[in-house]
């Protein structure tokens, strides 16, 4: 009897800002002029049956409308979009938008909630207005407070606030105050995360004073500490939620499940249930280009598949972040490799512990958790010399 297939998500990329982020390295453009939304779902809409095709008879379970800042767009063409997957969404799928706190969009949340989104994740980043100014965010302080306000007022039971520490010039107290914020906010999933420099940004061509690594590492473990007695559970390395708020379109990710993509720069993967065959693939990322390919029949970038010695990596640096970790069986599933295999390199670090496992279930310890980068490196393939 054939494996049943991994889960499915949909991840839908609407790569336009008003303004550029200086630490952002994501596929997203400032905007220049009028928002090209039409043109663009069009496209949007010509490529998503094709990415249907690619998992023929499988529901979504997950989509995620993310950016750039998604929520610039018009409801009514994320409405178009959404009514295009049509039979293939699942009856209970959690449908999600990236959206910022500006004034403008939070007028539009009950509008995106008509358009059938269930899910908004909001990118706060702070709640102080000094901190703000030096990430350059264009939202400000009361209406980062407002946001979570409004959407729950908007009917949105679900929702996710984004919160970064280690900002420059932030202090302890600085990190708490935000994260005390967000559970006076009642938010009931808080994604809590380290800015970190990355290349080809602003902040990577002319980097702030940041934290340093202690101070960074006791703002990581305080305002952890505050979530947890808040009554929000971390469930993966930087995120946190109340009991029935756990993302699960990022869950699939970290579980080694397949996702189709569609938009500017989107990412995708997929198993082929025949061969067991594991491909990943990139779309174009500059708009225009996507746009144009997208119009003659093919919006593919690049695509690979996944050679059989790199899967179990693969897997382990997704599932890992997930504070229950795997089971061997998932393993097996997801990669299409004997569990024996696994259980076989994961038994040492059991006895070094890094790792808590029983032959069948196995995750992170708390020392392996906070080393978890060194922990991965074991699993990196053989190289010939």
């Amino acid at each position: 009897m054939a494996e049943p297939s991994p889960p499915l998500g949909l991840y839908i990329h609407l790569p336009w800002c008003v303004h550029k982020c200086p630490y952002c390295d994501f596929n997203s453009h400032a905007l220049r002029g009028e928002l090209p939304h039409d043109r663009y779902t069009e496209a949007l809409l010509l490529d998503l049956q094709r990415e249907l095709s690619r998992a023929p008879g499988r529901s979504i379970e997950t989509i995620f409308i993310g950016g750039g800042t998604p929520s610039l767009f018009p409801p009514e063409q994320l409405a178009r979009i959404l009514a295009a997957v049509g039979e293939r969404l699942s009856d209970n799928a959690e449908i999600t938008l990236e959206a910022n706190p500006g004034a403008v969009e939070q007028g539009r949340f009950s509008e995106f909630r008509a358009a059938g989104i269930h899910r908004l994740s909001i990118g706060v980043q702070s709640f102080q207005a000094h901190l703000l100014q030096r990430l350059d965010r264009i939202h400000g302080a009361d209406e980062a407070r407002r946001a979570a306000e409004t959407a729950r007022a908007a009917g949105f039971q679900r929702f996710n606030l984004d919160l970064m520490f280690a900002l420059p010039g932030q202090s302890l107290e600085e990190a708490l105050a935000d994260v005390d914020e967000a559970l006076a906010l009642q938010a009931p999933h808080v994604s809590h995360y380290q800015l970190t420099i990355e290349p080809n940004t602003v902040f990577y061509r002319r980097p702030p004073a940041l934290p340093d690594e202690e101070l960074a590492w006791q703002m990581q473990t305080a305002c952890g500490e505050r979530l947890q007695a808040g009554g929000l559970t971390r469930y993966e390395v930087s995120a946190w939620a109340t009991p029935g708020q756990t993302c699960r379109h990022n869950l699939n990710y970290w579980r080694f499940g397949d996702y189709l993509a569609v938009g500017a720069g989107a990412h995708g993967k997929i198993t082929d249930p025949a061969s067991g065959e594991i491909r990943r693939y990139r779309k174009a990322k500059v708009p225009e280009l996507y746009i144009q390919q997208s119009l003659r029949g093919s919006t593919e970038a690049a695509a690979w598949a996944v050679p059989v010695a790199e899967r179990p990596l693969e897997f382990l640096m997704n599932a890992l972040r997930l504070t229950q970790g795997f089971r061997l069986d998932d393993f097996a599933a997801r990669t299409n490799l004997p569990a024996a295999t696994l259980r076989e390199d994961l038994q040492p670090l059991v006895a070094e512990g890094l790792l808590v496992g029983d032959g069948a279930h196995y995750r992170a310890s708390r020392r392996g958790y906070d080393h978890l980068d060194g922990l991965l490196q074991r699993f990196l393939p053989e190289t010939s010399p």
